[in-house]
């Protein structure tokens, strides 16, 4: 079957959902020992990027071995009050016909948290998939949110990346397909959806 071009996939619970971000080892250690992001070493100025998405987040990373900025692989449990939060709080990352004009669109901008970005979904080679994946971009009050109210679980999963990468570059693919993350579609409203533009 094939999947819708954009939908949002992810592992989630009735209650958390699960995205991934990659870090250099000071951040990963902070935020492991504290269970959220201190500052420092994290930046709460700066936007920071969450993905639902496990392929996406080992393309971006290289597995965890792309540089040593991102050579830590975190999954973080957030509630979804948090993350239906965010979809509400968002603008997507480029204009789009529901601005009349340039200058309208940079307005929204400048008054909305949270920045969607619809990148091609990757295979386990990391090559580009026709469907799309969904970056989260948190900025302003979006991040003291996330660090301070919506994570509720964080683990390193840095081990399982180079384990799956393993196995891809050995050949042995479904083996590496049962270590994948279960992802499922991820319900959201109608209004969501047209926000998204799903």
């Amino acid at each position: 079957m094939t999947a819708p071009t954009r939908q949002i996939r992810a592992s989630f619970d009735q209650h958390t959902i699960r995205v991934y971000q990659a870090y250099n080892v000071a951040i990963a250690n902070s935020a492991l020992q504290n269970g959220t992001f201190a500052s420092p070493p994290f930046k709460m100025e700066r936007m920071t990027w969450i993905k639902p998405s496990f392929l996406w987040m080992m393309y971006r990373a290289g597995w965890g071995e792309k540089d040593s900025g991102q050579s830590r692989i975190l999954a973080i449990d957030i509630t979804r009050e948090g993350f239906e939060w965010a979809l509400q709080n968002s603008l997507l990352s480029h204009q789009t016909d529901r601005y009349a004009s340039k200058e309208a669109w940079l307005k929204a901008k400048k008054a909305t948290p949270v920045r969607i970005q619809w990148d091609p979904e990757r295979n386990l080679s990391l090559e580009p998939l026709a469907h799309r994946a969904i970056q989260i971009g948190l900025s302003n009050e979006a991040v003291a949110l996330y660090v301070n109210e919506w994570i509720q679980n964080i683990t390193d999963i840095t081990e399982q990346a180079h384990s799956i990468h393993q196995l891809v570059k050995s050949g042995d693919t479904q083996q590496a397909r049962k270590l994948l993350p279960l992802e499922n579609e991820y319900p959201v409203s109608d209004l969501l959806k047209e926000r998204l533009q799903m």
